[in-house]
């Protein structure tokens, strides 16, 4: 992986052989979309999907952009929410993409968050067999990472990300201007990915994030650092294990409770994606000290970090509860990592130390959820 500087741009590099491609991180790049898009594929007509609410806020810049590098566009307004993550929304989509005559030479620009990006991805992987995506992440928890790597996919109504496929953009545009007006609770939300981060390899960044996280909720030079040395640590572990064999599952450090957590609340404002992983991240450290593996005093300052920055950390958080153990290790049981009935947790050695174990025990799962849950 290299990083380099292009004005005022940070681009980081994924290597993935024919299919690599770039992560450009910086301040008002969303002007230079059309550019930057022509560059890599001349004479190709795109898709522009978006939300509702993106929509009203940057659709105009992003167009503009394109036809001044004479892209021919059409743009495709989905419902914003985590409802259109389904196949209901799938099946829109590619109607729409279909009757906007795109063809296997053109591709898809997926201007957006998470919901956007999943399911603009998992639409380019099926449609005429695959065409190419552009990824335009507008959160912060798209930037840092759900545009990275390519994973797509849709919600199943027995999970969340069940039905999808690796299907890899050929350019990230994270233009970090973009989440200056993000409402603060959709920035904790994409924070607590960065933290990730820092927990499952990278004790200095996890340790820089708690000296700097006040300069990165600001519009400082010290978010597009954060932002960049997020990509960095994805984009090293992509291309080490791009499909998830082994080391990238590590990425999931928190999102087996997490993602649980989200089906249970029905993937609505209730709990956001970024909140149940912190809660998940939380339940993940206190497994691991119940198991012996980590020191209390880690994870406990690990929480007093989440709680800091407004991160919710305990169950009895989420509003209107996420019923019992028993419902919860039932959700956990359709986690992807799960092979031949054996559930696979994320669980931690230290603050930086993450490591994969397979063969939890449900029974000691659902004591340990039960306790969990009793908590104020």
């Amino acid at each position: 992986m290299t990083v380099v500087a292009d004005h005022q741009a940070i681009v980081v590099e994924v290597a993935l052989g024919e299919r690599r491609y770039d992560l450009m991180i910086g301040r008002g790049l969303l002007a230079k979309l059309g550019t930057l898009v022509a560059s890599r594929r001349p004479h190709a007509a795109a898709a522009l999907v978006t939300d509702t609410v993106v929509a009203s806020h940057h659709l105009s810049t992003a167009q503009a952009a394109l036809a001044a590098a004479g892209v021919r566009t059409t743009p495709v307004v989905i419902p914003s929410g985590e409802g259109s993550k389904s196949w209901k929304g799938l099946e829109a989509l590619c109607e729409a993409l279909l009757a906007a005559r795109i063809e296997r030479g053109d591709l898809l620009i997926a201007l957006g968050g998470g919901v956007v990006g999943d399911l603009a991805g998992f639409a380019a992987s099926i449609l005429r067999r695959g065409v190419d995506v552009v990824q335009v992440p507008t959160t912060l928890l798209a930037q840092v990472d759900s545009a990275v790597g390519g994973k797509t996919g849709i919600n199943a109504a027995r999970g969340k990300n069940l039905i999808g496929a690796f299907h890899q953009p050929i350019l990230v545009v994270a233009d970090t201007a973009l989440i200056d007006t993000l409402p603060p609770r959709d920035f904790r939300s994409g924070y607590a990915e960065m933290v990730k981060y820092g927990l499952i390899n990278d004790r200095s960044f996890f340790v820089w994030l708690e000296e700097h996280w006040r300069a990165v909720f600001a519009a400082t030079a010290a978010r597009d650092q954060a932002i960049a040395q997020s990509c960095r640590a994805k984009a090293a572990i992509v291309m080490r294990d791009e499909r998830e064999t082994g080391e990238r599952a590590l990425l999931n450090f928190g999102h087996t409770f997490g993602h649980a957590l989200e089906t249970a609340t029905g993937y609505g404002e209730r709990l956001l994606h970024g909140e149940a992983v912190a809660i998940g991240m939380s339940l993940a450290l206190a497994f691991s000290v119940e198991l012996g593996l980590l020191r209390a005093d880690e994870a406990a300052r690990v929480d007093r970090h989440l709680c800091a920055v407004g991160l919710p950390t305990q169950l009895s958080a989420i509003a209107g509860g996420v019923g019992g153990a028993d419902a919860l290790v039932n959700l956990m049981a359709e986690d992807k990592k799960v092979k031949q009935g054996q559930l696979t947790l994320i669980l931690s050695r230290g603050i930086g130390a993450s490591v994969v174990r397979s063969g939890i025990d449900p029974g000691l799962l659902r004591a340990f959820l039960a306790k969990k849950l009793a908590e104020p």
